[in-house]
């Protein structure tokens, strides 16, 4: 009877409330942490699903770094040699099996490698501008690239303005986006679907579907040149504006935008940590920690790769790439000082931990952690990826792939503050 189904609506919704928000955050971050003492986990794994509203150490979507991270052997480190210039760009594909890199090459703009055997497995040749059409690959520097969270596309942006769909298995050029009206310098896609986030010179960001090879919109703010752009599962992105001297978070239903202030030079690099947090470098040598709640930073490294003699004058070595381990404490910057460096966010992100440096000279362009944060990954070259202000000859066109060895460490048996 109507009444009878009135009255089981009524007793299944009494039932859903129950458990309150914050109850549920509890018993599913318990349940989290009971599993990895009843497994004895010894690496990080990712969470099965982010939890809003949880803050600093005790959100679920953070994990404690558990692998105490010791210096490699710099004669563990792989050098994958093809490129003739500068790498700029660099992704790995969502297995960990393959990497994807691009250059300032005129006749190598694209390379797929095998981790494992660090054999070259694709090349896509590029031409001269204008013969995109009947090229393959691009005509100019290629700046960023982005792989689907299934490993199925490949996209790749490029300083002629335009936008390459891969397909990622077979490295077959499926579609070109137009609509950039400067250098595309960031690309993400969100995880988990095919939405694709991009980014240029044009100081806009640009939002695609690239299963339907659709433009969906486009979104305005920044007042000077866009130089990075990250995403993860959440229909939002965040981007770098240069010399502007802001990190934005765009919230692409809401078509609004959050403006965080905290660099004195121009912010080169971003990356999300979980879905809470985020890492940023900039040209005056600083290394910010940011939460998503907070308009400035949760920790600054200033002169975080020290100081250089530049014509004469001490300026600090600038941070031209920085990298995040998703859902961990472990984070890595590049910059030409020879060297990266690893570091540790602890108290909350409220502190940035240097852990140990690794040899690596050149320009480190870009830096990528594998998904099981066994290994990382540097783009090198002689040149800065966006210009040519400083050229170090000894510096080798390379990837390289640098092991992270370490010792594992159960995690606590209390419960985080604030779970």
């Amino acid at each position: 009877s109507p009444s009878l189904g009135r009255r089981r609506r009524q007793e299944a919704a009494a039932e859903e409330v129950e458990e309150t928000p914050q109850e549920k955050k509890l018993r599913l971050a318990k349940q989290y942490l009971e599993e990895l003492r009843q497994y004895g986990e010894s690496c990080l794994a990712p969470v099965p699903a982010p939890i809003p509203g949880r803050r600093g150490w005790g959100s679920p979507t953070h994990i404690p770094l558990l692998l105490q991270v010791q210096p490699p052997d710099p004669a563990s480190i792989r050098v994958l040699r093809g490129h003739q210039l500068p790498v700029t760009c660099l992704v790995i594909s969502p297995d960990d099996r393959f990497i994807f890199s691009a250059s300032k090459d005129g006749a190598l703009i694209k390379c797929k490698w095998e981790v494992e055997s660090g054999k070259k497995l694709c090349v896509v040749p590029g031409g001269k501008k204008g013969t995109e059409d009947r090229h393959m690959g691009h005509a100019s520097h290629v700046l960023c690239m982005a792989v689907s969270s299934d490993g199925k596309y490949l996209a790749t942006g490029d300083r002629n303005k335009l936008i390459m769909i891969w397909d990622a298995a077979t490295c077959k050029r499926l579609h070109i986006f137009t609509g950039h009206r400067d250098a595309v310098s960031g690309l993400s896609f969100r995880k988990g679907t095919h939405q694709l986030y991009s980014a240029s010179h044009d100081r806009c960001v640009k939002v695609w579907n690239v299963a339907e090879n659709a433009y969906m919109e486009t979104l305005f703010g920044h007042q000077d040149i866009i130089t990075g752009l990250d995403s993860l599962s959440r229909e939002c992105c965040v981007t770098s504006g240069g010399r502007d001297g802001t990190v934005r978070l765009w919230k692409i239903p809401e078509e609004s935008q959050l403006v965080f202030y905290g660099h004195q030079g121009s912010i080169d690099c971003i990356q999300l940590i979980n879905e809470e947090h985020m890492v940023s470098g900039a040209d005056d040598g600083s290394v910010a920690l940011w939460g998503l709640t907070k308009k400035k930073p949760l920790a600054v490294a200033r002169q975080a790769h020290g100081m250089q003699d530049a014509q004469g004058l001490q300026q600090p070595y600038w941070i031209s790439t920085v990298a995040a381990l998703r859902n961990s404490d472990l984070l890595a910057t590049g910059s030409h000082s020879a060297n990266v460096k690893l570091w540790k966010s602890s108290e909350g992100f409220r502190k940035l931990e240097p852990l140990c440096n690794i040899p690596l000279v050149g320009f480190v362009n870009c830096l990528k952690f594998s998904a099981a944060g066994d290994f990382l990954v540097a783009g090198v070259g002689q040149e800065h990826r966006l210009g040519r202000w400083w050229r170090i000859k000894e510096a080798k066109n390379s990837i390289c792939i640098i092991p992270l060895k370490g010792r594992a460490t159960p995690p606590s048996s209390e419960a985080p503050n604030g779970s």
